[in-house]
C-alpha cells in the first residue's frame, strides 16, 4: 500500500444504495507494528514502485500495457443493481477504502481454493495486484502471452512467492511505473505513522461458483459464499455496504471500480448484429426469411408491408442509438488518453524556464510579494 496523493470526496449514502465519489490512491504504506514489521502480512520496503491514481483511464491503459485485450475499467458510482446490470459482464470489482488495523479480521482463509492469490510484498503495488487478482482468475479474459506465461510459471508458488514474482517482473513493474510523476526532488519514502490516513485496494471476484475477497495483506483468499455469474453482483453489494457502515459517518472516502468487457467491442458486436437483421429484412423477397412476413397467393404483400417497413425503421433506430453510444465511448477513451499524457508529461523544465524569464524581466519578485500579501490577508 502507499500514501494517498489525490482524493475526491464521495457523496452521502442513501437507504437503498451507497453512492461513491473517488478517493484517489494506489495502495498505501501500512503502519509498522511495534516489531517494525508490516501489519497484516508485511511488505518489503521496495522503492521501485511508484504511486498511481485510482482512475479508470489509468487502470485501463495499465492493463493494456500488460498485454490484456478486450476489457476495460469503469468507475462505479453507486451500489445500485440497475447501474451494475448496465455494465455486464462484470468480471470483478476493485474496492478502495481507508485501511485500519484497529479490529482483527476473524474470517477464515480458504487455503483449499485453486485460485491465483499473491501476497503484497512490495510498497505501492496493491492497485496493480488488485487488477491481477481479477485478470488471473477469470479464464474468459485474454490476458496476453506474457501474463499467461507468468501465471503458468507461478502456478505452484506460495502466495508469498507469487508476490515476490510480481515485484520482480520487469514488464509488470514497467507498466505500473509508466504512470510515475516527474518530481523535481526525490526523497526516501517513509512508512505511514499511526496518525496518517492510509488507503488500500482489494478485489471481489466470482470464481467457479464461489465469491472471493482477495486482499494481498491477508494470508489468503476469503470465501464469501456461493454465487453464480447471474447473482454475484447482488450478493456483493450488501457485503460492501456492511464494510462501509463499519466506518464513522464522517468517513466518505471510498472508491469502487469494475473490470468489464471493452464497451466498444461489445457495442460493435451489437451493431453488426443489428445491421445483419436489417439486411435480412431488406433482401428477403417473400418476407419470411428472418422476418416472418406473410404473402398472399399472388405473391403480393398482404398487409405486412407496413409492418416490414416499421421493423426496418425500428432497427435503424437501434443502429443510430448504438452508433451514438460508440461515439461516447470513443470520446471517453480519447479523454482518458489526453489525461494520461498530461499525467506522464514532465512540466518541470517549462516551469523552471518560465520562472527564469519572469526573473530576468524583474517580474518574479513582485508576483511573489503579491502572493505573500494575499496569503497573510
Amino acid at each position: 500500500t502507499k500514501r494517498n496523493e489525490t482524493k475526491r470526496n464521495a457523496s452521502s449514502s442513501s437507504s437503498s444504495s451507497f453512492f461513491f465519489g473517488t478517493a484517489r490512491a494506489a495502495g498505501l504504506l501500512a503502519p509498522r507494528g511495534e516489531s517494525g514489521r508490516r501489519e497484516e502480512g508485511g511488505m518489503s520496503g521496495g522503492d521501485s514502485w511508484t504511486t498511481i491514481e485510482s482512475d479508470p483511464g489509468v487502470f485501463t491503459e495499465l492493463i493494456e500495457m500488460m498485454g490484456v485485450k478486450g476489457v476495460q475499467v469503469e468507475e462505479i458510482y453507486a451500489l445500485d443493481q440497475s447501474m451494475l446490470n448496465q455494465l455486464r459482464p462484470v468480471y470483478g470489482l476493485i474496492f478502495l477504502f481507508k485501511w485500519t488495523n484497529s479490529k482483527k479480521d476473524e474470517r477464515l482463509v480458504d487455503d483449499s481454493a485453486k485460485i491465483f492469490f499473491a501476497s503484497q510484498v512490495v510498497n505501492n503495488a496493491c492497485a496493480t495486484q488488485a487488477l491481477l487478482s481479477i485478470l488471473m482468475n477469470r479464464k474468459e479474459i485474454d490476458v496476453g502471452q506474457e501474463l499467461e506465461t507468468f501465471k503458468a510459471f507461478t502456478a505452484d508458488f506460495s502466495p508469498e512467492l507469487k508476490g515476490l514474482a510480481i515485484s520482480n517482473c520487469d514488464s509488470i513493474r514497467k507498466s505500473h511505473n509508466s504512470f510515475s510523476r516527474p518530481e523535481p526532488f526525490t526523497s526516501d519514502e517513509k512508512a505511514a505513522s499511526k496518525d496518517d490516513d492510509v488507503y488500500h485496494f482489494i478485489s471481489y471476484v466470482p470464481i467457479e461458483g464461489q465469491l472471493y475477497e482477495l486482499d494481498g495483506l491477508k494470508s489468503g483468499p476469503i470465501n464469501l459464499g456461493e454465487c453464480s455469474e447471474e447473482n454475484w453482483l447482488e450478493k456483493i453489494c450488501p457485503i460492501i455496504q456492511e464494510r462501509i457502515e463499519t466506518y464513522s459517518r464522517s468517513e466518505i472516502r471510498f472508491n469502487l471500480l469494475g473490470l468489464i468487457k471493452n464497451r466498444v467491442d461489445l457495442l460493435q458486436s451489437e451493431l453488426t448484429e443489428a445491421k445483419k437483421r436489417k439486411m435480412q429484412l431488406e433482401e428477403t423477397e417473400d418476407g419470411q426469411a428472418g422476418s416472418g412476413l406473410a404473402r398472399d397467393g399472388n405473391g403480393e404483400g398482404s398487409n405486412d408491408g407496413g409492418s416490414r417497413a416499421s421493423k426496418i425503421a425500428k432497427i435503424e433506430g437501434e443502429i443510430s442509438n448504438i452508433n451514438d453510444k460508440i461515439a461516447v465511448e470513443e470520446e471517453k477513451r480519447k479523454a482518458w488518453k489526453d489525461e494520461n499524457i498530461r499525467r506522464k508529461h514532465n512540466y518541470i523544465p517549462f516551469l523552471f524556464n518560465f520562472l527564469k524569464i519572469l526573473a530576468e524581466k524583474n517580474k518574479l519578485k513582485p508576483l511573489i510579494e503579491k502572493a505573500q500579501e494575499l496569503q497573510t490577508a
